[in-house]
């Protein structure tokens, strides 16, 4: 019988000693929510620059939202510099879709121009006005004081998969469009074909304008008109059609550009005073003392008068 070769099987003892020694992860690595690893890493400031914060671009996906900020590291805690979220684009006129491929690009650019216009900056570093899908990095501006540097960023992605088309990099797209410079490749836009190391800006064009949405609801139109119904019924109740998909994105980027600071009208925002009335409408009033002893009076004589 052939004797196997390697290691020997090595049973774990858990005794006094294994425990003396083991240390525990941190606390929001355990809940899976930080990578330490990337994070040591992207905010690690190069040690001949003196107070001169490194920024980076969060994005963070959830069901139904898109959340970005720029962001910097202290001793005393990350500080948020701005932020901008996928539901405030309904204040830009897309109010569907909010954390496809499109409203990734949208949610960038808007954080870029918000950015850009805090700092100052806004009017000398543009950034790309028409997107056309072809690769480009912020680079230097001239103005009337000399060559100006573009602010830059790098992302975060925190335990997002960065595999080619995700959509973390439409949002990336969307914030170097936007004016930021932000260190990047081609590699994982959509479009990227690895054989021939080549960006096809047409195909990443259509997803930046929504055109792989389009493309999607024409074929359920004409191949399942009920599940077409279901799927995008909040499409149908507003009159969006599949060719006009573009034009709505157009149209938002354009608006972006025009007033990154728009907020979103509510039509029946209640005051603070409403809210009050009716966080009180159920809170039960404390009993006095006598009030207290006549409750337990009634009760008593209650359960007196059924025996």
């Amino acid at each position: 019988m052939p004797i196997a070769r390697g290691r020997a099987f090595h049973k774990l003892v858990k005794n006094n000693a294994y425990f003396s020694r083991y240390q525990t992860k941190y606390k929001r690595r355990q809940s899976g929510k930080t990578d330490y690893y990337a994070r040591k890493r992207l905010i690690t400031q190069a040690k001949n620059k003196y107070n001169a914060p490194k920024y980076r671009l969060i994005v963070r996906f959830t069901n139904k939202d898109i959340v970005m900020q720029i962001v910097s590291s202290e001793i005393t805690g990350d500080k948020v510099m701005v932020a901008a979220y996928a539901h405030e684009l309904k204040a830009y006129g897309i109010k569907h879709g909010l954390t496809n491929w499109a409203s990734a690009y949208a949610t960038g650019l808007l954080i870029a121009r918000r950015a850009l216009s805090k700092l100052g900056m806004d009017k000398d570093f543009v950034g790309v006005e028409e997107a056309d899908g072809e690769f480009t990095l912020t680079e230097a501006a001239e103005t009337a004081d000399g060559e100006r540097r573009p602010f830059k960023v790098f992302l975060d992605v925190g335990l997002a998969r960065t595999s080619t088309g995700a959509r973390v990099f439409g949002a990336m797209k969307g914030a170097s469009d936007g004016g930021i410079f932000i260190p990047h490749s081609e590699k994982r836009f959509p479009g990227y074909d690895m054989e021939s190391k080549e960006l096809d800006a047409e195909t990443l064009r259509k997803y930046i304008y929504g055109g792989h949405v389009a493309e999607y609801m024409e074929t359920l139109a004409d191949d399942d008109e009920e599940r077409y119904a279901s799927q995008f019924q909040k499409y149908i109740d507003d009159d969006v059609e599949a060719d006009g998909i573009e034009d709505l994105y157009t149209e938002a980027h354009a608006a972006i550009r025009a007033d990154p600071w728009k907020k979103v009208e509510s039509k029946n925002k209640k005051t603070k005073e409403e809210w009050k009335a009716i966080s009180k409408k159920h809170m039960a009033t404390k009993l006095t003392k006598a009030q207290k002893d006549k409750r337990v009076q009634e009760k008593i004589q209650k359960i007196l008068a059924e025996e």
